[in-house]
């Protein structure tokens, strides 16, 4: 339990961050899983129009903190690569 008036407000910056952090990796996740339905589908160019639309979105995740840039960069290369593979 917080007991300082330090540690309470920063308790309470935890809590507003975790939630602003939630919501974008939520919006993150919705745009990365619209590529992957669009993948599944096997249409390419609804995939690829996907992809463009989730490809800043992660990169706003990695400046925003939400994500490592190293990670987000193998989720684009891999979601990448499957989008190129649709025949």
């Amino acid at each position: 339990m917080a007991n300082t008036p330090q540690s309470k407000k920063r308790a309470r910056q935890n809590e507003t961050r975790f939630q602003i952090n939630k919501a974008r990796r939520s919006r993150i996740r919705t745009f990365l899983r619209k590529v992957e339905e669009a993948i599944a589908s096997g249409d390419k160019d609804a995939a690829t129009a996907a992809l463009r639309e989730a490809q800043p979105e992660l990169m706003r995740g990695v400046t925003k903190g939400v994500y490592h840039k190293n990670t987000a960069a193998r989720k684009m290369s891999r979601l990448s690569a499957r989008v190129k593979a649709i025949g």
